[in-house]
């Protein structure tokens, strides 16, 4: 089971007062989005109405920031090709690729009966 993806939800924060001068522009899901140079990546998808950031390992429910300080990692995206990184930590840069995060990241499993020293 994915997260529906097919159309953005409205802004969950909206930027207040007059646009700042320096903006960053992101891809996020192949979608090119914009946001204030300095904010974190949740704050951006936020700001731009981006719905669920990832979907959980076992039952795939949808996820997005809670807390914003690093406490609940429900905010997990992948961050140009590495999973699982804390969206609510990491400050936006120019041409950064963010994906949503489906389920658990990949891990390296060794098959074939290796007993570890036992």
């Amino acid at each position: 089971m994915h997260t529906k993806t097919s159309s953005p939800c409205p802004a969950l924060f909206t930027s207040k007062g007059d646009s700042p001068s320096v903006q960053v522009t992101l891809q996020f899901d192949d979608r090119p989005i914009t946001a204030p140079a300095g904010v974190s990546i949740a704050a951006a998808l936020l700001l731009n109405g981006v719905g669920p950031f990832r979907a959980t390992p076992v039952t795939s429910a949808p996820r997005a920031a809670y807390c914003m300080m690093g406490v609940c990692f429900d905010c997990l995206v992948e961050v140009d090709g590495t999973p699982s990184r804390q969206a609510c930590l990491i400050p936006v840069q120019e041409g950064m690729i963010v994906r949503r995060q489906q389920g658990a990241s990949a891990l390296e499993i060794s098959s074939g009966g290796e007993n570890h020293g036992r």
